[in-house]
């Protein structure tokens, strides 16, 4: 594996990265091991004076690692200093609630007392994706820190510049060594990882293929993991729906991160009432976006993150055409230097087309016209994934409804605000297992202990 940071506004090389010895990995181990030995005994206090510094470095240093962002994947630089600032959040969040959510459960057995409480397990596997550099990352240093584990994070390829900036947010939060270990590493030496006995539980960010993989090696070593994987999210929009609010946050759902988000809109599933109006203005408001640097404020659609992605994007959009789609809109890359691609939209995607169970992780939306609510909860549920969605209604309990019909890890009725730290994030079917964020996020790689207290005689 190569880890490259390469310009995707103009897919020139910054700056590349040698992959770490297996002996300086032994030593990263042993240096993470034996920090949990220590970390695991402090209070919850002492742990959250090192993440709210950690946080709060983060808040202060927003444009610096917003520009390393931007420009390794070229996310927007409006939207990488809103990223760096919810990292900043998640860290405080957990820094300030962790031992409320870690607090001892008492039980109430038919004879005497008891309790449940909760304790780290030690040093915990983190795999995390490019598309949301430093989200991922406070997503699981936040929760698993402050409960008293040590994290050893593989960051992705193309972003190794935010990983470094990261762990060295740590260090100079005046973490000790080994508790937050950024790792450099091939994959055949991550593979090792999973199977170290050091290593107490795995966490993935990824896609369906690594998640298999890494979720098969945990099991075999009898190690939690939890995994976030794709998506393909249905974005109803019913007959009453408020149109104009509705286009914004279709615009908004397909192209925030140049649509690659695990939980972005990308089916749309439209009632047959309102199916060409909606349509129409989707179009113009799609077609509106013109490609930029992502440096520029002004900029309204920045790159996809490499050459490679928008190579796979575009091999996949010619597939669904040969396979009987049609483009509405787009379909080509923007003839300009970099890794940029029309805003798309497909339709007469039929059950048959390879498309119609794909994930298209950029701007390509599929839109589908549906006769009824009924046929539109139908079509939301015809999916291998199903991690988000949401529904589009000014009757808020029609909303509900619909919401709870949808088999899903995540609803949201008349919006897509899925960005809040008290919000459990994490879906079913391919989408995975497991919850990231709010008070379930912090209960993946903690030991559930029983404690029960009784005066009783032994059995005869």
């Amino acid at each position: 594996m190569s880890y490259k940071s390469v310009n995707p506004f103009d897919n020139e090389l910054v700056r590349s990265f040698d992959e770490i010895s297996d002996k300086e990995l032994e030593q990263k181990l042993v240096q993470a091991a034996a920090c949990y030995s220590e970390w695991k005994a402090k209070s919850y206090s002492d742990r959250a004076k090192i993440v709210n510094r950690a946080a709060a470095l983060m808040h202060e240093r927003v444009g610096e690692l917003a520009d390393i962002m931007t420009l390794e994947m070229g996310k927007r630089i409006g939207e990488a200093k809103a990223e760096v600032q919810f990292s900043s959040e998640i860290l405080t969040y957990y820094a300030n609630n962790a031992e409320r959510f870690l607090a001892d459960v008492p039980l109430h057995p038919s004879h005497g007392e008891g309790h449940m409480e909760s304790s780290p397990i030690g040093v915990v596997f983190c795999v995390e994706p490019w598309n949301f550099p430093y989200y991922q990352l406070a997503r699981v240093a936040g929760p698993h820190l402050m409960a008293g584990n040590t994290l050893v994070v593989k960051h992705a390829s193309c972003v190794p510049q935010c990983a470094i900036a990261f762990e060295k947010l740590w260090l100079n939060a005046g973490a000790p060594p080994g508790l937050y270990t950024n790792l450099i590493i091939s994959h055949e030496q991550s593979d090792n990882i999973i199977d170290d006995r050091r290593i107490k539980g795995v966490a993935l960010t990824g896609s369906i293929e690594a998640g298999r993989v890494i979720a098969a090696a945990a099991g075999k070593n009898l190690k939690p993991s939890s995994m976030e994987l794709g998506g393909s999210d249905a974005f109803i929009v019913l007959e009453d729906a408020d149109m104009a609010q509705t286009i914004k946050w279709a615009v908004w759902g397909r192209m925030y991160n140049c649509g690659q988000t695990c939980c972005a809109a990308k089916r749309f599933i439209v009632v047959d009432g309102v199916a060409d109006a909606f349509l129409a203005a989707f179009k113009v408001a799609l077609g509106a976006l013109v490609a930029g640097n992502p440096m520029d404020v002004q900029t309204t659609m920045g790159p996809l993150s490499s050459e490679a992605a928008l190579v796979k994007l575009l091999a996949q959009v010619d597939d669904a055409v040969k396979h009987g789609a049609r483009v509405e809109l787009g379909g080509r890359r923007v003839d300009c230097p970099g890794a940029f691609m029309q805003p798309t939209i497909l339709t007469h995607v039929e059950p048959g087309n390879p498309a119609f169970r794909d994930e298209f992780f950029g701007p390509v939306a599929m839109f589908f016209r549906v006769k009824d609510e009924a046929a539109a909860i139908a079509l939301a549920n015809d999916s291998d994934f199903g991690l988000g969605g949401s529904v589009f209604t000014k009757d808020v309990e029609r909303g509900k409804r619909v919401a709870s019909r949808v088999d899903t890890g995540m609803m949201f009725i008349n919006n897509i605000s899925w960005a809040d730290a008290d919000l459990p994030f994490g879906g079913i079917k391919d989408s995975g297992f497991g919850r990231e964020l709010g008070d379930m996020g912090i209960q993946a790689f903690v030991n559930k202990k029983l404690v029960r207290y009784v005066v009783a005689d032994a059995p005869v």
